[in-house]
Order: C-alpha cells, then sequence, then structure tokens
C-alpha cells in the first residue's frame, strides 16, 4: 500500500467535506432514525401500494419459477441450474422479504429455508475450508462457472462469504428459530482462513492445481462485505476503512475510486451503484458512504443532462454472450467502461440496470431523477411472469432478457426496506419472532377445534367466551430413585434426525401447560382427548431415551402428566371422558364447549392411553405405582363386554333427556391397535383384537381392507381407509402376521399410486387450517379410491393430504424400499424449529397444509426411536407381574371390570421376520403371500 503525506490527505479531506455538503443539499440522504418499535422485521409502517405490490408480486415470481426442490437453492438465472454463494444471500435476503410483504406463508417459509439450510449445512467445502465458489443448483454439486462438476472445486470468494453472512444475521434477527441452525453452519465453515492483515482473501487454483489466496474487494463492495463479517465477530479493518482511494472527477463530480486498479492487481477497481445501494437498505447510509452514494447517483444524473441517456449502471447478466458485464461510473482508468471481468470492453451492450433504478429510486426517494430512470423499468417484467428482467440496452433501446435472482432479489429487498419506512433491514436491536403473521396483512380465518382422537367429530365453531382461568395442578410426588430409560439404542441419531427429533419435540415445549401438566391436542385449540395425552406420553418417553431432553425435564414433565390424569372428571364416574380444556379440566364436546355431565368415553382413546402407561412403567419402573393408582380408579365394567371394546356417547332425545349408549368399537386399524393395548393388562378382547376376516376393495390392483367381517354389529360408522393406526401399531406393536396381511396392501396400493401418476401420497387422517379443518385422505372410502373426506363423509376437493408423520414412520418401517425414501425426501423439511413438523402438504398444489398437532410430532419422535432401536417394537414387554394392578386383579371380582386372569392376554415373540406382540392364545402364524414391493 503506497501511503501519501499527511498534508495531501487532509487536503483531500477538506475537499471531500465541501463537496459533500453541497451534494447533500441537493439529494435526500436517508439515514435511519429508530423508534422502539419500528425496526421490528414485521413492523410494516410504510405498506405497500396496489402498483408496488405488484412489483414485488412480480419478482417473487422468479424464485417460484427458478425454485429446486431437491435442494432448496435458486437458479442464479432464469432456468440455468447454478449458484454463487452470493446467490444464495439473495435468496435467503428474497425469502424474508417475502414473508413480511405476505408474498409467501410461514409454512411454505419454513419449508423453503429448512431444505436450504440442511443443503447448506451438508455441502462439500473447497479444501474442507469454506464453500466452494459456485455450485449447481438442482444436486449441490461443487461445479466451474460453467456448471462443470469438480471434486477438488475452484477456491472460494470472501466477498460472497461477507453477502450470505449478512444475511444469516437477517435471517435470525427476524426468525430466530433458526439461529442455532445458523450458527452451527458458521462455525463449521473456517471463516477464519479468509481474513489476512485486516483484509478478505478469496481462494483460487492456479494451473498448477496448487491454492492461492488473493486479496478481494474493492472501494464499495469491500466495506460491504466486511460488515457482515463483523456480524459475526469476524474484524477486517483494512478492509472497512475505505482506504486506499482517490478522487476522479467525472462529469464534473468527484467520484471516489478505489486506487488498486487492474493493471497493478489484475482485479477491476470499478465503481458500480450496487454495492452503494446494498450498503444502503440493509446497513444505512452514513458518513462517507452516504456521500459517496450521493455523488455516484448525481454523476449518473449528469450524464443524462448531458447526453440524454438515462443511465443506472452496475453489473449484469446479459442475455447474449457474453453473459455477464459491469457497466460501470469509471474502471481501470476510463468513465462509463462496460467491461468484462478480465478487463475486456464491450459498450456497445451498456444497459440501463433494473436493480439500480428500483435501488435509488428507493433510496433516494425525492430525486426526481432517480424517479425518471425508475418509471422506465418499472414494469419490465416478463409476459410470462417470470420475473424482472434485468434492464434496457442503451443502444438498441431493446429489454435485456436476461432474469436473475439478483435483480429480482434486490428488488424484493428494496420494497421491504420501504415497507418498513426506510428503515435498514440490518440493525443491532431488531428483532421479531416469525412465527405469526405480517402485520400489515388481515388475518385468516382460525379454526375451531375438536380432539385428536383417531376419528374426529364435527367442528362446532365456539363463540366469543370469558376468558378461563388455568387450573393449577401439583405433580405427584418424586418417585424414588428416578432412572434414565433401559432400552438399549443401537446407534445414536445422526445430526439431522437429531434436529428433525429436537423439532417434533418443540410441539410438545410450545403447547404445555405448565400449571397443570397438559398439552394441548393442536396448537391452534386449548382442548386435549386421552389419546392425545397417550401421544403426548409416548413423545415424552421418545424424547428422553433419544437424549432431546433431560432426566430431570421427563421426571417432572411426566409427574405431572400422571397428577392430572387422577384429577381429570369421569363420564359417569367410570371412565375419563373424550374430551377436556387444557385449562379448567372441564369435560368439552370437539368444539371446546363445556358439557358439565361429559359425552361419553373413547375406547380407542382408553386403549392409547394404556399403551403408552403400560410403557412408561415398563421403561420407568419407579412410576408404577403412580400409574397403577390411575388405572385401577377406572370402571371397565361396559367398555369390554364379551371379548369386544364398546365406546359410551350421549344423545339428546326430544324431550331434552341426555341418554347414554354403550356401541361396539368397528373403525379398521384403530380397534386392532385399542384392543392389543387393552391385552397389555389382561383384557380378553379377542374379538376385537386383529384376526378373522376383513372385507376388501380392489385398489390399484392391489386388494386393500375397508372393514371386518363381523355377525355381532351392523355398525357403518366411518368405513374408510387410512395409514395413521396401522402404523402406529407396526411401530408399538411390530407387524404380527395377522396385522402383517392388513398393513402391506395399504402400503403396496400408495405406492402403486406414486408409480402411476407420480403423486406422493402418504393417507391420512390430518387437519387443515380450513374448512372442514379435518380431512381424511383415504386409500379407500365410501366405496371410491384416493377420496378425501370431512368427518360427516361429504367429499373435500383437491383436500388430500401427504401426511409428514405417514411419511417418517412408513420410513422408519420400511428403510430400504425406494417408495418410502421418496416419501421421506419429501416432508422432513416440512417443519418450523419453534413450533414442531407441519401436517403435510396438499397433493395437487404442493403447498404445506397449515397446523401443528400432537399425534403428528408424536409420530415422529417415536419413528425415529423405532429407527435406533434396531426395528423392535417399542413397547417393551414388563416383567414385574406383582405390581398393584396384578395384585388386585388377583384379588378377583372388584366391581370395576378388571380382568379374570392374572396375566396377560399378548405377548412379545421373535422369529425370522422379525419382533413382534400376538394374542396369548395364537398358536400358528397366518401365512400371506402379500409382500412388500421395492
Amino acid at each position: 500500500m503506497r501511503y501519501k503525506p499527511n498534508q495531501q490527505k487532509l487536503l483531500r479531506w477538506i475537499a471531500l467535506f465541501l463537496v459533500g455538503t453541497f451534494l447533500q443539499l441537493l439529494f435526500y440522504i436517508p439515514t435511519p432514525v429508530l423508534s422502539q418499535n419500528s425496526n421490528s422485521c414485521s413492523n410494516i409502517t410504510a405498506p405497500l401500494t396496489p402498483e408496488e405490490q405488484t412489483y414485488a408480486r412480480g419478482a417473487w415470481q422468479y424464485f417460484v419459477k427458478n425454485y429446486q426442490p431437491a435442494t432448496g437453492f435458486t437458479n442464479s438465472t432464469g432456468g440455468y441450474p447454478s449458484g454463487t454463494l452470493w446467490d444464495m444471500g439473495n435468496y435467503l435476503m428474497a425469502l424474508n422479504a417475502a414473508r413480511w410483504l405476505n408474498l409467501t406463508d410461514q409454512a411454505d417459509f419454513d419449508t423453503r429455508i429448512n431444505k436450504f439450510l440442511t443443503t447448506l449445512n451438508s455441502l462439500k467445502l473447497f479444501e474442507d475450508t469454506l464453500p466452494n465458489k459456485v455450485y449447481n443448483a438442482a444436486n449441490a454439486q461443487m461445479v466451474d462457472y460453467g456448471n462443470n462438476p469438480l471434486e477438488r472445486g475452484i477456491g472460494w470468494s470472501a466477498l460472497d462469504v461477507g453477502r450470505i453472512l449478512a444475511a444469516f444475521d437477517v435471517i435470525r434477527t427476524c426468525h430466530p428459530q433458526y439461529n442455532d441452525w445458523l450458527k452451527g453452519i458458521v462455525a463449521k465453515w473456517q471463516v477464519a482462513r479468509s481474513l489476512k492483515d485486516g483484509q478478505l482473501f478469496g481462494a483460487t487454483v492456479l494451473p498448477d492445481n496448487k491454492t492461492l489466496l488473493v486479496q478481494e474487494g474493492r472501494l464499495g463492495y469491500e466495506e460491504y462485505g466486511a460488515r457482515g463479517y463483523e456480524l459475526w465477530g469476524f474484524s477486517a479493518p483494512k478492509a472497512i476503512s475505505l482506504e486506499p482511494f482517490k478522487l476522479v472527477e467525472i462529469n464534473g463530480v468527484q467520484i471516489p475510486v478505489d486506487t488498486r486498479d487492474f493493471k497493478s492487481t489484475n482485479a477491476n477497481n470499478y465503481v458500480v451503484s450496487e454495492s452503494y445501494i446494498l450498503d444502503g437498505i440493509e446497513f444505512g447510509l452514513q458518513g462517507e458512504l452516504a456521500d459517496f452514494a450521493a455523488r455516484v447517483l448525481d454523476v449518473q444524473k449528469r450524464r443524462f443532462d448531458t447526453t440524454g441517456q438515462l443511465t443506472a449502471v452496475t453489473e449484469d447478466n446479459i442475455d447474449r454472450a457474453p453473459y455477464f458485464l459491469y457497466n460501470t461510473v469509471y474502471a481501470n482508468g476510463a468513465n462509463w467502461a462496460t467491461i468484462t471481468d478480465a478487463n475486456q470492453p464491450y459498450p456497445q451492450f451498456r444497459s440501463i440496470s433494473t436493480k439500480a433504478a428500483f435501488g435509488w429510486r428507493y433510496l433516494f426517494p425525492d430525486n426526481a431523477y432517480a424517479q425518471k430512470v425508475f418509471d422506465v423499468v418499472k414494469d419490465l417484467r416478463s409476459p410470462d411472469d417470470s420475473g424482472y428482467y434485468a434492464g434496457i440496452y442503451e443502444e438498441s433501446k431493446q429489454p435485456n432478457k436476461a432474469l436473475t435472482g439478483n435483480t429480482n432479489g434486490l428488488i424484493l429487498e428494496i420494497l421491504y426496506y420501504k415497507a418498513k419506512g426506510n428503515h435498514p433491514l440490518i440493525t443491532s436491536s431488531s428483532a421479531s419472532v416469525s412465527t405469526g403473521k405480517p402485520s400489515e396483512n388481515a388475518s385468516p380465518e382460525t379454526p375451531s377445534n375438536q380432539g385428536n382422537s383417531p376419528v374426529t367429530p364435527p367442528i362446532a365453531t365456539p363463540t366469543d367466551t370469558p376468558k378461563i382461568v388455568e387450573v393449577a395442578v401439583a405433580p405427584i410426588p418424586p418417585v424414588d430413585s428416578p432412572q434414565s430409560s433401559n432400552l438399549k439404542l443401537d446407534r445414536p441419531l445422526t445430526l439431522i434426525e437429531r434436529r428433525y427429533a429436537e423439532a417434533a419435540w418443540r410441539y410438545f415445549q410450545a403447547n404445555y401447560h405448565s400449571k397443570n401438566g397438559l398439552i394441548d391436542d393442536r396448537s391452534d385449540f386449548k382442548g386435549a382427548t386421552l389419546w392425545g395425552l397417550g401421544d403426548y406420553l409416548a413423545a415424552l418417553h421418545a424424547a428422553r431415551s433419544l437424549d432431546i431432553i433431560t432426566p430431570k425435564e421427563f421426571d417432572q414433565r411426566t409427574r405431572h402428566l400422571l397428577a392430572v390424569l387422577t384429577k381429570l372428571p369421569l363420564f359417569g364416574k367410570e371412565l375419563p371422558g373424550r374430551g377436556y380444556d387444557t385449562r379448567s379440566l372441564q369435560s368439552v364436546d370437539y368444539g371446546g364447549n363445556p358439557i358439565a355431565e361429559g359425552n361419553g368415553w373413547s375406547a380407542l382413546d382408553l386403549g392409547r392411553i394404556l399403551a403408552a402407561l403400560y410403557n412408561l412403567k415398563t421403561c420407568h419402573p419407579e412410576y408404577t405405582t403412580a400409574v397403577d393408582k390411575i388405572v385401577l380408579d377406572w370402571s371397565y365394567l361396559r367398555v369390554v363386554r364379551e371379548g369386544i371394546l364398546s365406546s359410551a356417547t350421549v344423545t339428546k332425545e326430544q324431550d331434552g333427556r341426555s341418554l347414554t349408549r354403550v356401541n361396539p368399537e368397528t373403525r379398521l386399524g384403530y380397534e386392532e391397535y385399542a384392543a392389543r393395548a387393552f391385552q397389555l393388562w389382561g383384557f380378553n378382547v379377542e374379538h376385537s383384537a386383529v384376526g378373522g376376516e376383513y372385507q376388501t376393495a380392489l385398489v390399484e390392483g392391489v386388494k386393500v381392507p375397508i372393514q371386518r367381517r363381523r355377525p355381532d354389529t351392523n355398525s357403518k360408522v366411518n368405513q374408510y381407509t387410512v395409514s395413521n393406526p396401522f402404523l402406529l401399531y407396526a411401530l408399538e406393536f411390530g407387524l404380527d402376521p395377522q396385522m402383517r396381511s392388513l398393513f402391506e396392501p395399504i402400503f403396496q396400493a400408495q405406492a402403486e399410486r406414486y408409480r402411476r401418476t407420480g403423486n406422493l401420497t402418504a393417507s391420512a387422517t390430518t387437519l387443515i387450517d380450513r374448512k372442514p379443518y379435518t380431512v381424511h385422505s383415504t386409500i379407500t372410502g365410501k366405496g371410491e379410491p384416493w377420496v378425501a373426506l370431512a368427518d360427516n363423509g361429504q367429499i373435500v376437493p383437491k383436500g388430500r393430504l401427504v401426511s409428514t408423520a405417514v411419511a417418517f414412520a412408513y420410513h422408519a418401517l420400511l428403510p430400504e424400499n425406494k417408495y418410502s425414501q421418496e416419501l421421506l425426501q419429501g416432508t422432513t423439511d416440512l417443519y418450523n424449529p419453534l413450533a414442531g413438523f407441519y401436517e403435510g402438504f396438499y397433493e395437487t398444489t404442493g403447498k404445506t397444509a397449515v397446523g401443528f398437532t400432537n399425534s403428528t410430532n408424536s409420530m415422529i419422535l417415536q419413528s425415529l426411536l423405532y429407527k435406533v432401536m434396531n426395528q423392535q417394537p417399542l413397547i417393551r414387554p414388563t416383567v414385574n407381574m406383582k405390581s398393584p394392578w396384578w395384585q388386585e386383579v388377583s384379588k378377583g371380582d372388584s366391581g370395576r371390570g378388571l380382568p379374570n386372569t392374572t396375566r396377560q392376554q399378548t405377548k412379545l415373540i421373535s422369529d425370522s421376520s422379525g419382533s413382534y406382540w400376538i394374542s396369548g392364545s395364537e398358536k400358528t402364524p397366518l401365512v400371506t403371500g402379500t409382500k412388500v414391493i421395492e
């Protein structure tokens, strides 16, 4: 570096001050004055006009049409699957802007960023140090700038690293649930290797295959890149100091120019608009940079005044060779040079840049010239709605039809900056959690809720009610010697599996009632069913076994749940009811309306909680006494009758009387699951357990079960087939030969549909965020294949979902199956790190189904546990047959309908097909000819 005498430096700064003072009289320079709340990411203080909303939607379409679903990246240019770290930073900034401008919803945002960060975290790094300069956006392979795969790569760019670090800061500020993930990515990169002597250094590969570190950045971009580094604690004082530069007079304006030119350093010292625009909208123009930016805009106005040629110059892709040019104010000794990176001139392709015109218009909103050049490009969108073109050629006056993420991303950033009242996007105090909606957008209709039982009744929309006071319940006293789970895991979770498990557990943190220990069945409703509490207990066990939560948290939550189970009012003083308000503990219907006398009980829900309680005392025997006390308070006289499970409902007669009716359970899959759970406790439910003859329907050439043939009931309630109960059965009890004969055709039909149509299929009962709020995406229902049904049996057009939980479970059970692998790949990114996994996505649109449930996140945790247990059934056999439960059973008739023998009615066995529970009376397995296809 060449140092100048102090006198010369003083004179230069005096000159700068005088000229800068004059320019600031001509230009409005936005200096942020932040109030306490105005810098919130969601605080839209200057909503976009209808015309500006059109601009934003047009720019966002570029990213919609150039999205690569396999990686979560976007193409750097239209249709070309390549991208640098700078391009990735553009996309993150655009995605954040799109979220707060309400161009996309939270579910889509989470899906996109989860896939993006998953891929980014797994990128192969150049020399295991930093990301390569460029990757194939479609498959994340390291490539050269021609998109040719290279095993080693071509080096790294420090400026690109600075760009994405700035984008990371915006994401972690506006969406703090991703902070830890981003910190982990940055920690994995050896960022310090790109810093030397207080400057930014990139890496390049020489012809002899050696790596050379090269100083990067010239005045404008160097300072911008260094600011990105500083946000993450990496200091580059020389890079941010503005030096070395000189003043060059162009069109009567003194323009600051970096003295390190192409001749002396083999790098261009171009002066362009974009670096100053980025600094302004992201960090806020202040001090010398504000003055420099005003000069760069003014000189372009002066050129227009002199030549009549509207001017907005910066680097851009073009739609013909050489495909990328720097349109400059100055470069390497030449005014208004248009050059390649190798300093080759192409003046005939100088253009008015769309992104530069947008930037100057919104950075200097009162500047007449900025408005004039903006008006020329503001509608320069492609006719097929693929985004904004890069600009207009000065010479031919024709559009430069290059479509790029850089142009469209910067437009979105600029419009978001405007919507925030011209406040910079990066501030030290800005913070906003992204689980809500943008402040200036209308809120969507919020559904009321129903219990998350296997089959959910129609929703009743609650009216305004007084605020409910949450009842406090003290946990049961500490148990003797709390122990860790006695499960033996075959292996630990992988890093990615752990992230999924932690995300699923977030649901149970976000929806926990700390005063009483309950969990909401779904995030938008304060209610719980016994099925949902069984889900929670199973999730609690899985989270502890996977070391997602500490022994202390597990013990505290478990004791709290066991305590509240003793406080729930029993229907008819016999059994827990169908639903409870998770605040008041009052009995409610599925619409959340209080029902003092209750509305019956569900044998299916009882089976779910009995399975979870049984496994709790098996794997954590210190809770045995407390568990047995709960279930001994219940009466089973009417729920188990003549070997059949029955449920109670309450009906209103015309004369106003409420009558209780008890009827056998017949819901396919759910009855078999609940029966196996009752057998664990010694109940004889042989007629409800899996077995006998099943009626089938031909779906995709496969005989799919639709109902059991039985003489004991004519019930036609909810005759449809979905995956959920069969998967839960398989995870917890294993696939006995009889259940396997049902499970395999159900899976096979879905795989065959995918092969025939290309539609991913994971049929399940899930919630959605609009009427009818709960949808059964059936394999067959009402005699039709692949129909989506509401609870009332009405068809829901375009309502089919691909269930996230079903995808996880099928992959856990069938990890080598190609279709289960496809399912998992299609759903693993459907989560919000603060709220858990979404229900799934719509088959027809691919749009994420907004909503979070206990059931989905519990099944995901159980599926992950199943994977690391060497595919052993999650329900483990007990060795303690002298617990309080069995002691009471041994006493004989208790008036409570307890089992009449002191032995379980099911047992865990192993054979060549695996381990599974079977009914105690079974002697010979049923052989099935159905096999899971590969």
